[in-house]
């Protein structure tokens, strides 16, 4: 019978070949797969607002926008583009030796500024569309508070549900990288990445689009009156929180769950030991 799936020491091995491809990749490749994949993820946040803004029981609501959004990392990893949290995995190529500090933190920095342009980019392209006026605005107010909740938490808060975000993102690559068909690769992204906006983590890409389009959307009137926020609430969404109180400490975060603990460990686990044992022998 076919294997249609990699062990996790198989998959390791995987993830360094994965690393040093990632890593080849020319400055242009990196900049407009980044804009890719943070459009992809941004289309997923406005389909989970979509589908969950109008249902009333809080644990339905937040399930059924958790069930939409997973279909953002799908298309990154099925479709081709670099997301800035999984390339986060390419600790294992660098830990292996297998690329230098220098390659990985340039792919880091040029995927992650892509990412920023594609979220963006799509933030924009929603308030033109006028849809965050449906169900009488609604929606757009939705925008506004879920902008308002992620600029309003505390800077160890943030860095916290980003580790644990992205703790599940990389395992969600790291299956789908095991995976050997499309539709496993689907549910190997959906499970991990629906259970952290299910539990409510922080993904440092995904807020790229979350708050600029909250920003956005209290400008208008409407959208903010529905909101039923107080001005001060409505007043701390802005470009400045959206940095120093969400994207630094979440950005921090993501990295110490998805390199450090995820990528770091399974190196160790399946590369490192054996290296231990050949010196030791």
């Amino acid at each position: 019978m076919e294997k249609r799936f990699l062990a996790p020491a198989a998959i390791a091995d995987a993830m360094i070949g994965v690393g040093k491809g990632k890593c080849s990749l020319k400055t242009s490749q990196m900049l407009l797969l980044g804009i890719f994949a943070g459009a992809f993820i941004a289309f997923g946040a406005f389909a989970s607002g979509m589908i969950s803004h109008s249902v009333e029981n809080v644990g339905l609501s937040k399930f059924a926008g958790a069930a939409v959004f997973p279909v953002g990392l799908m298309l990154v990893v099925m479709c081709g583009a670099e997301l800035f949290t999984g390339n986060n995995l390419i600790t294992v190529a660098y830990l292996n030796k297998d690329v230098t500090l220098n390659q990985m933190l340039k792919n880091w920095v040029l995927v992650y500024i892509g990412n920023f342009i594609g979220s963006l980019f799509i933030a924009f392209m929603i308030i033109g569309t006028g849809l965050l006026t449906t169900s009488g605005g609604a929606l757009g107010a939705t925008a506004i508070k879920v902008a308002s909740a992620k600029v309003s938490m505390t800077f160890a808060q943030a860095v916290i549900r980003g580790i644990l975000c992205n703790i599940l993102v990389v395992l969600a690559v790291w299956m789908a990288i095991g995976a050997q068909d499309f539709i496993s690769k689907i549910w190997s992204c959906w499970f991990p990445i629906m259970l952290f906006v299910l539990c409510g983590f922080e993904h440092s890409i995904a807020n790229m689009y979350f708050i600029p389009v909250g920003i956005m959307a209290k400008a208008n009137a409407q959208f903010a009156e529905v909101s039923g926020l107080a001005a001060d609430k409505l007043a701390a969404i802005n470009w400045g929180t959206f940095f120093t109180n969400n994207i630094i400490p979440v950005t921090l975060g993501n990295i110490i769950g998805g390199a450090v603990i995820v990528g770091g460990i399974y190196w160790y686990v399946y590369k490192g030991c054996k290296k231990e044992e050949k010196a030791a022998a």
